[in-house]
């Protein structure tokens, strides 16, 4: 009996992505209307933990004049010019303090731009939900009957872009981080094809039907 382990290991990497992605979302406002994220069938799989952003928080442009100023706004309870800064809002901190917060990235006009990245994203988050239920409920248990490559490297990639992704605000870096997490995701399915195409039987048929329906819903942006 083959080792289920690689696999399992794959799919971890890839719920830290999708957890990720589904974050970005509801920080954008766009989790709840169409093209937001199905979670993967079988729900025991998904941690319900919460989950926090890594990284430093990026600042807005502009609040660094403010901390030349000498903080006065955050001492005197968050009023001032910093409290009228539409790119943050006040809230009171852990120590009794004001804390300065960016809004919700999804605050913006709904350009056309917007509209494009919002598909592209749920795309993908759909697309990473539909390949995790895939290797959960299909997979597993094939590689449990019969030895087939995992590449595991390429979730690992897959997670790190995703979670550089996640700190990044609107503009080019944004955009080339979301193509190349689109791009990622379609390299792990079309490989999972061609290692479950390898096998001397008909048992991959359902799970390849499965993953080229994913690689479908990911066309090329």
């Amino acid at each position: 009996m083959a080792s289920p382990a690689p696999l399992m290991a794959s799919i971890s990497h890839q719920m830290v992505a999708l957890q990720t992605l589904q974050l970005l979302q509801q920080e954008w406002g766009w989790g709840d209307g169409p093209g937001a994220p199905r979670s993967p069938r079988d729900p025991d799989h998904v941690s319900a933990a919460p989950v926090h952003r890594s990284g430093p928080r990026r600042a807005r442009p502009g609040l660094g004049r403010e901390e030349g100023s000498g903080g006065r706004g955050s001492r005197n309870g968050g009023s001032g010019a910093r409290a009228s800064d539409p790119e943050v809002e006040v809230v009171q901190g852990a120590e009794g303090g004001a804390e300065l917060l960016p809004f919700s990235r999804g605050r913006g006009p709904c350009t056309l731009a917007r509209m494009a990245m919002r598909s592209a994203l749920a795309r993908v988050v759909d697309s990473t939900s539909e390949l995790v239920s895939v290797e959960q409920t299909l997979l597993g248990p094939l590689q449990q009957e019969r030895s087939f490559p995992i590449h595991l490297k390429d979730s690992v990639e897959f997670r790190n872009i995703c979670s550089h992704l996640a700190l990044q605000i609107e503009g080019q870096q944004f955009d080339r981080d979301l193509n190349a997490a689109h791009q990622c995701l379609k390299t792990i399915v079309k490989k999972l094809i061609q290692s479950l195409a390898n096998l001397p039987s008909d048992a991959h048929v359902v799970a390849c039907a499965s993953l080229r329906q994913i690689l479908q819903n990911l066309p090329d942006i």
